[in-house]
């Protein structure tokens, strides 16, 4: 048992209280910069074609992302599923997640959409799904705790 601004809560309430956040009013400044973090999902199952490989992949890692966002991201290895809208048949394949926090700026939507496009292009998808999230972050050295 948990007690929360005088109120006695199980475990869920606490996992509310954790996962609400900084919303905007309240993160400090010093909490980094305001950010926007992308997701992108990229399927790696090519219509009569098999998969997309680890090589193909690496290669447009370097060819493509990491020219696209110097300043670092992260790949996580998933399985994803959705329905093909054509046939309704559900999908399952590889993918792969890019995550990035990039500048709450206009132009950080154009950088992801240029990585979007180029892999749509270049492997036929139908689409690399996206979320995205703002928040607050901190990357810099000048901004870590001494």
């Amino acid at each position: 048992m948990i007690i929360f601004g005088g109120y006695r809560c199980k475990g869920v309430c606490f996992l509310v209280v954790l996962l609400s956040g900084c919303g905007a009013p309240r993160c400090p400044p010093a909490a980094g910069q305001a950010i926007q973090i992308f997701d992108l999902y990229f399927g790696r199952s090519v219509a009569g074609q098999g998969e997309v490989s680890d090589k193909e992949w690496h290669d447009f890692r370097e060819q493509v992302i990491t020219p696209a966002l110097p300043d670092g991201y992260t790949v996580l290895d998933g399985l994803g599923s959705w329905t093909n809208p054509r046939s309704r048949a559900t999908i399952s394949e590889a993918t792969k997640i890019l995550v990035v926090a990039l500048p709450d700026a206009p132009e950080s939507l154009t950088v992801i959409n240029r990585i979007r496009s180029a892999w749509q292009h270049r492997f036929h998808q139908y689409v690399v799904g996206m979320t995205v999230r703002t928040g607050r972050g901190s990357f810099s050295p000048a901004e870590a705790p001494k």
